[in-house]
C-alpha cells in the first residue's frame, strides 16, 4: 500500500522560508518520479514542482527561482524548499507519486503579509 506523508507546513511571514517533506512508503522510491502540487481556497490544484528519478527538476513559472525540489533516496523522501514566500503561495501542499496515482494528505502553508 502506497503511503505519502507530508510535513513542514505552517504560518510564515512575507519573505520567509519553509521546507516541506514528503515521506514515501510502498513504492520503489528510487525509480519514482515525484511531484508537489498545491491547492488554494476556491482554486484548482496546480503543479508546483516535479523531480524525476534521475533528479531532473521542473517548476511552475510562479515559483521558479524561489522553490527548490530535491530528493533523498536513502530516506524515501522528497523535499520542497520554499524561499521568499508570498501571500499567493498560501495553499495546501500535496505530494504525488504519478506512477501510483497516490496523494498525500496535504500540509497547510499560510503566508501572512
Amino acid at each position: 500500500q502506497v503511503q505519502l506523508v507530508e510535513s513542514g507546513g505552517g504560518l510564515v511571514q512575507l519573505g520567509g522560508s519553509l521546507r516541506l517533506s514528503c515521506a514515501a512508503s510502498g513504492i520503489m522510491f528510487s525509480i519514482a518520479d515525484m511531484d508537489w502540487y498545491r491547492q488554494a481556497p476556491g482554486k484548482q490544484r496546480e503543479l508546483v514542482a516535479t523531480i524525476t528519478s534521475r533528479g531532473q527538476t521542473g517548476y511552475a513559472n510562479s515559483v521558479k527561482g524561489r522553490f527548490i525540489i530535491s530528493r533523498d533516496n536513502a530516506k524515501n523522501t522528497v523535499y520542497l524548499q520554499m524561499n521568499n514566500l508570498k501571500p499567493e503561495d498560501t495553499a495546501v501542499y500535496y505530494c504525488l507519486s504519478p506512477d501510483s496515482g497516490s496523494w498525500g494528505q496535504g500540509t497547510q502553508v499560510t503566508v501572512s503579509s
